[in-house]
């Protein structure tokens, strides 16, 4: 592997990565940041194309770096060697590991989100928390879900605490960004049963039919669904609460959807 050390923090790579973590800058040039070797390796081996990595050996956790850059490298990237200054500098994680790179992501419409017979989907709408929608990829990931809809988003898709609360689930599952209107079109259109998860109904999630083609929708953290969604959706599900509160995070909530419906279907892909 052939690395170009890097030494100053005012070196034009450096500075230029620095400005990618602000939204805009990373929206503008359609790119994110992957930061740690899990991130990295999930994001390459899924073929996502990874235009530069900086590495710093002094601050590897394990022994397969090395392999994973020379793999990288010989697919285009340019490779920076770099002080623990700067990798600290660049990194999001109180702790880093050693490898940040800039990778292309280009945001998606609904025409990305495949149709297939008993598909199971996951709409989620107005989510807030990068940690909560990292984690809500994983888990449709965890089911093999057919894709996940981000409706009228609030956080940036491609945030990296999104990537890595999904732990790169965010390149596996197919992912669609939209608004709730379009999405309740394509879903009618393509015969998909949209099951609200809400509070306010009496109906069981676990008496409920799952094993169709369906769509599982959640809400924001603090809100639930919108009306718009719970007038549209074609079922409302309760996940009952036996203590003192009345909701469950939304990951968690989108989980247990997400597994129930893989159970009914008998855990198949």
């Amino acid at each position: 592997m052939n690395a170009l050390l890097i030494t100053s923090t005012k070196n034009p790579k450096v500075k230029h990565a620095c400005s990618l973590r602000e939204r805009r800058e990373r929206d503008r040039e359609g790119v994110t940041i992957l930061e740690g070797y899990r991130e990295l390796s999930r994001a390459h081996m899924l073929g996502i194309r990874i235009r530069e990595c900086f590495c710093c050996p002094e601050l590897y956790l394990g022994e397969n770096e090395d392999s994973l850059l020379e793999s990288i490298q010989a697919s285009g990237a340019e490779i920076y060697q770099t002080t623990p200054e700067i990798l600290t500098r660049l990194a999001y994680r109180d702790r880093p590991e050693g490898l940040i790179a800039i990778a292309e992501m280009k945001k998606k419409g609904l025409e990305s989100i495949p149709l297939k017979e008993n598909g199971l989907y996951l709409v989620a709408e107005t989510i807030e928390k990068p940690g909560n929608l990292g984690s809500i990829l994983r888990s449709a990931d965890a089911v093999n879900a057919t894709g996940v809809i981000v409706c009228n988003r609030q956080t940036d898709i491609f945030n990296p605490n999104v990537i890595r609360a999904s732990t790169g689930a965010i390149f596996s599952v197919p992912l669609a960004e939209t608004s709730s209107e379009e999405a309740v079109e394509w879903l009618r259109k393509n015969n998909i049963k949209s099951l609200a998860a809400t509070p306010h109904t009496d109906k069981i999630y676990t008496e409920t039919d799952m094993t169709g083609p369906v769509a599982i929708v959640v809400g924001a953290e603090q809100y639930g669904l919108s009306d718009y969604w719970m007038n549209a959706a074609d079922l409302q599900v309760v996940i009952p609460m036996l203590g003192k509160m009345d909701s469950l995070n939304v990951a968690t909530a989108a989980t247990l959807l997400l597994y129930e419906a893989a159970r009914q279907r008998n855990w198949k892909s």
